[in-house]
């Protein structure tokens, strides 16, 4: 009969640890995923910045990327930087130049006991890639 009890009380004691940890590991696998989606979003903005100088059009694709994060226009920097990285290409951009676009979000875990202890991470990605073409989309 002790024994029954004294399981009962381990399990009270262990379980809400146990559950902290697992939605942990959901939490963490969310936060790995937002931030893959942050990169390819990045990644496929730049792609479109070498041939398209337009931040319309750049910081579109970006966010039609990383439709599940739910980002917005103000989420995307989008610069062209001289070849050594050191100061911006003026307008018209030029051949040889960098686009960089930079992606933002602000992960909030969905876990309130983590998101009172961590609270929210900013994570952000950049990519960059020489403009291939000058091409202004009307």
């Amino acid at each position: 009969m002790h024994t029954r009890g004294q399981a009962l009380v381990e399990v009270a004691l262990i379980l809400p640890v146990f559950i902290l940890v697992l939605v942990g590991i959901f939490d963490l696998g969310r936060a790995v995923y937002a931030f893959n989606t942050l990169s390819n979003s990045a990644r496929e903005a730049a792609r479109v910045g070498i041939v398209n100088q337009s931040t319309a059009v750049v910081s579109g694709h970006a966010i039609q990327h990383a439709v599940a994060l739910g980002l917005d226009a103000g989420d995307v920097e989008l610069a062209f930087l001289t070849p050594d990285l050191s100061a911006t290409c003026s307008a018209p951009v030029a051949l040889g130049c960098v686009v960089e676009v930079t992606v933002h979000y602000e992960f909030v875990p969905a876990t309130p006991i983590l998101s009172n202890l961590i609270g929210s991470l900013d994570l952000s990605s950049t990519a960059r890639e020489p403009v291939e073409r000058t091409y202004q989309s009307p």
